[in-house]
This record gives structure tokens, C-alpha cells and sequence, in this order.
């Protein structure tokens, strides 16, 4: 038997019926199968921690620009930290540690364009791999240094701010030498915003009109949204923005649907007058630059500066249910799935 086999089967969560708005745990079913076997050119690796992020939800549903969505009756596809069990690839040797394409599922037969992080440093938990080394802090550096471009004396605003992403994207800020602005959904997460990661004032969005809450946060207006939510948390955030503003647009959790296309307030004008720069992120357009990034924020934990919280949950059978209390924000961290 290969190097690393400790099973007989492989575990795995199908996608089995199109989620309608945010996915729960009857869109998908658990099979068993045979082990997958490595053919020349692959490699077979053993799933350590499972991703689960919110852009899950386009994925099962509509796809994305850069993939097509799920077919039924497959792996929901998901990224994942694995080891290498077993090789007929000479680039990817038995033992070697990735971060990649691997799925919901206990075992994955690969190859190596599934593959987006060869894991050199074993000195940092596996799991940051899947977190704060894997997309959620590539988002958070990338977006802010090719469209937010902080620097000191700039306001940012960060929605989500206690989040996988936004909470990296609050550090590196402030780092720049930035006021921050967290937005989040309760007060025990605000809090965490300000006395964790560093936000210099934090906004729990739930407790009134947000229109008031964003004026007595932002006296004098803000240079930089770093947005995830959209919605009409991010129609009320434009309008606080000073001219030049830079908009960062990486996700859009608050909106249930985009068919038919929702409605809400014209932002044409603010952008217009305001002379705002308003840019689309997607993380996967900039593979290139994750390998030199990926270091240059292992330093950084290394250095102690930057942290990270993880909500880690045991066992497959819970992904679909993980992934929803994400889009309730019913999760503290960066939340993965432990096999």
C-alpha cells in the first residue's frame, strides 16, 4: 500500500441539487467510493483541512468568469490543505504538502494544475495554509495593493471586518499606517475588531440606522471601502467616501440573488463627482503573485504581526452546514473542515 493510505475508502460530499440563495445541507449527500488510484501524470493526495468560503455559494449555483458552476452529482468543488499519498508525478513527491483544487471529500486524485500552493514552510500550522497564507489573505493583500493602494493618514472602511479576510485586510492597513473602520454583525465581534486586529473604531451594522452610525464613525469621510458585502450597506458607504476614493468589490454576501438583478439606489453620480475608483477582486486572476505574497505573509506570522483566528469543525458531514452559518455569521474565523 502507497505511503500515507490509513483507509479502504474515500468519502464525499456530491452536490446533488442547485442551492436556492444560500446552500444547506439537503443540496448535497455523502457517498463512499474506492480509493482513487494515481495514473501517470497525478498524484493522490489525503485531505487535511477543508476550505469553506463563501464564494461556495457562485460555485454551486451560477459559476463564476473563471469556472463553471458544480455539475450535479460531483465533489462540491472546494480548496483544501492535503498531503501527497501517493505519486506518478516527479514534481510532486509522496509526503509533500499542497493547498489546491481538491474538493469536499476525503481523498483526491490531482494534478498539478489543481494545484495553487506548494507548502514550503512546515514551521506554520498547516491549517493557515487554507486561511491567512491560502485566499482569504492573498484577497486581503492583493486587493489592497493593486486597488486600494493605502497609505498613511488614509480611512478605510472594512466591511466583514472580523472575517477570514477582512480581518487580514484590517491589519495590513493599519500597518500602512491607516485609520480603520471595521463593520461587522454584533458587538462581540466588534469588539474583537478593535481589542484582536486592530480597528481603530468598529460599526455593529445590526444596532441601528447605519446611515447614522457611518457618520458618527466618519466624521470626515473615508479613502478606501474594502467591501464584501455590497447591498445597501455598500449604497450607504459610498456616499461617505472623499473624492478619490478607492472602492475594493471582493465579495457580495448581502445580496440573496442576481436573477433577476436586484435594484437600489444609482451610484453613478458619487462615482462621477467624486472622481471614485471602483474595482472588482477576484483572487484567482492573480495566481502568479501568490507564491511571493504567500512568503511575504509567513513572515509576517512569523514576526508576530499579523494574526489569525480559525473556527475549525470535525468531520465531512459538516461542510454544507459550516458553510451556512457563514452567510449568518454564525462563525469566529476563518472556518475549516478537520479530517
Amino acid at each position: 500500500m502507497a505511503f500515507g493510505y490509513e483507509a479502504s475508502s474515500n468519502h464525499r460530499l456530491l452536490l446533488v441539487r442547485r442551492p436556492a440563495g444560500v446552500p444547506v445541507q439537503d443540496d448535497f449527500t455523502v457517498d463512499e467510493v474506492e480509493l482513487p488510484q494515481a495514473e501517470e501524470g497525478t498524484f493522490v493526495v489525503r485531505n487535511l483541512f477543508l476550505s469553506v468560503d463563501p464564494a461556495q455559494r457562485g460555485w454551486a449555483t451560477t459559476g463564476t468568469h473563471y469556472t463553471a458552476p458544480v455539475r450535479l452529482g460531483t465533489v462540491m468543488r472546494a480548496l483544501a490543505v492535503g498531503q501527497v499519498i501517493a505519486s506518478r508525478h516527479s514534481a510532486f513527491l509522496e509526503g509533500t504538502h499542497l493547498y489546491g483544487w481538491f474538493g469536499w471529500q476525503e481523498y483526491a486524485l490531482a494534478r498539478p494544475d489543481d494545484v495553487l500552493t506548494l507548502i514550503e514552510a512546515l514551521d506554520i500550522p498547516l491549517s493557515a495554509y487554507a486561511g491567512v497564507l491560502g485566499i482569504n489573505g492573498l484577497t486581503a493583500a492583493l486587493a489592497l495593493k493593486r486597488i486600494g493602494r493605502p497609505v498613511a493618514g488614509d480611512t478605510i472602511i472594512v466591511t466583514t471586518a472580523a472575517g477570514a479576510v477582512g480581518s487580514v485586510a484590517t491589519q495590513l492597513a493599519r500597518a500602512a499606517g491607516c485609520t480603520v473602520v471595521g463593520i461587522t454583525g454584533s458587538d462581540e465581534k466588534a469588539a474583537r475588531c478593535i481589542g484582536r486586529f486592530g480597528c481603530h473604531r468598529a460599526i455593529n451594522y445590526r444596532e441601528g440606522k447605519i446611515e447614522l452610525l457611518l457618520d458618527a464613525n466618519l466624521p470626515g469621510g473615508a479613502d478606501i471601502l474594502f467591501d464584501s458585502v455590497g447591498g445597501q450597506l455598500l449604497d450607504a458607504m459610498i456616499r461617505r467616501l472623499r473624492r478619490g476614493g478607492r472602492i475594493i468589490q471582493c465579495g457580495t454576501a448581502s445580496v440573496p440573488g442576481w436573477s433577476p438583478p436586484p435594484t437600489g439606489l444609482r451610484n453613478e453620480r458619487e462615482i462621477l463627482l467624486k472622481s471614485l475608483l471602483w474595482g472588482g477582486f477576484v483572487v484567482f486572476d492573480h495566481v502568479s503573485e501568490f507564491a511571493v505574497e504567500t512568503r511575504r505573509l509567513a513572515s509576517l506570522l512569523r514576526e508576530g504581526k499579523l494574526i489569525y483566528e480559525e473556527d475549525i469543525r470535525q468531520g465531512l458531514i459538516k461542510a454544507p452546514r459550516a458553510l451556512t452559518d457563514i452567510y449568518a455569521g454564525r462563525n469566529s474565523g476563518k472556518v475549516l473542515i478537520a479530517l
